[in-house]
């Protein structure tokens, strides 16, 4: 380990984000038998993790957490009976153990789904996370990552990403195919990957922004179609004209909640999906869940995904080509508060990335 530790902490969680700290300590303690330690050389961040900062919506932090969950680096050294992973290797983090210290949460094995209570106990909220130049990571915390994605780009993925791949790909009988049109709102992380790995996946993608400048970009991206909700508060049964005969979307990618679900339930087909991964649009009058009765779609919430899905994911992405878009602007570890500004302030497109020093 050549660059001198580094990372910041919880201090405290306070609205205006003064209680991030900048120190110059990170995770170096002695490994357990099934932990990694890992030279960071980049960091995303999520939605979550500004809340967690801020202490919104109820989320705790332990006391003094690194923020963060998100990240990519290289193992310098591994526990005893750590088996899949050697110095060396590139690793993207996953951003739940196998096992947790709280006695009242399940063990999690490659195919289970996580609940709430499993990601409060995760990376950057209870366990230390990934805004440092080192960290220690149990080994189910951790995936190896191919040759072909930079560090930047692999760590976008832990959050957004896996969230996206199980919108898509998580429910058997609804798995996007060749020739499915999806519609996917916004230019955030999730609504971005969802939008790559359905169009690597050969469908039709339809996005909502709300400027023509990210629009230009979804459709660099690969979007057939883009529609400014703004300019068109209606768009739901907009996009829906779009669709073969107008019948609607195989797979609507929500990521607004009630704000934009009752758009997304104009939008989709008979037996179509209606995928709800975000709360993002805010607070606004509840969609009754009763109203899918009489739009006769499949509604599915999603949060991140399994350990296999991480690992189906970084192989699709690499037999693909896939390669997640970042926002314009990158951010140093020290100008981790900025970065976290950017995204309070919705500035940004895809994922706000943080480039960590490494000496390797």
């Amino acid at each position: 380990m050549t660059a001198s530790p580094q990372s910041w902490i919880i201090a405290s969680q306070k609205d205006d984000l003064t209680g991030l700290a900048f120190k110059n300590v990170a995770n170096t303690r002695e490994l357990g038998p099934h932990d990694v330690r890992v030279e960071l050389r980049a960091a995303s961040l999520n939605y979550r993790d500004l809340m967690i900062a801020k202490g919104a919506l109820g989320l705790k932090s332990k006391p003094n957490a690194i923020p963060g969950s998100d990240g990519a680096g290289i193992v310098t050294q591994v526990g005893a009976q750590v088996q899949s992973l050697k110095p060396g290797d590139r690793v993207v983090t996953h951003m739940l153990p196998r096992h947790f210290e709280d006695a009242s949460l399940s063990e999690i094995d490659d195919l289970a789904l996580p609940h709430m209570g499993h990601i409060s106990a995760g990376l950057g909220q209870n366990l230390d996370g990934t805004l440092a130049t080192h960290g220690v990571f149990p080994e189910s915390c951790l995936c190896k990552l191919p040759g072909d994605l930079s560090f930047e780009e692999a760590a976008t993925l832990t959050c957004s990403g896996i969230t996206a791949w199980n919108a898509l790909m998580g429910l058997e009988g609804k798995k996007v195919r060749a020739g499915d049109w999806v519609l996917v709102q916004g230019s955030g992380g999730v609504s971005v990957a969802a939008l790559q790995f359905a169009v690597a996946a050969g469908a039709v993608v339809v996005a909502t922004t709300s400027s023509e400048e990210k629009g230009a970009r979804l459709r660099a991206l690969g979007a057939s179609h883009v529609i400014n909700y703004r300019q068109l508060p209606e768009w739901g049964a907009a996009a829906k004209k779009l669709t073969p005969g107008g019948h609607g979307f195989d797979i609507v990618v929500d990521v607004g909640g009630d704000a934009t679900l009752g758009q997304a339930l104009q939008a989709v087909r008979i037996d179509g999906l209606v995928v709800v991964a975000g709360i993002i649009g805010g607070s606004s009058e509840a969609v009754p869940l009763m109203s899918v009765l009489s739009t006769l779609c499949v509604v599915r919430g999603v949060v991140l995904g399994t350990r296999q899905m991480m690992a189906d994911m970084i192989a699709f992405a690499a037999e693909k080509g896939v390669k997640p878009a970042l926002d314009t602007e990158v951010f140093s570890l020290a100008e981790a508060k900025a970065a976290f500004k950017r995204l309070e302030e919705q500035k940004h497109f895809s994922k706000v990335v943080i480039r960590i020093p490494g000496g390797i």
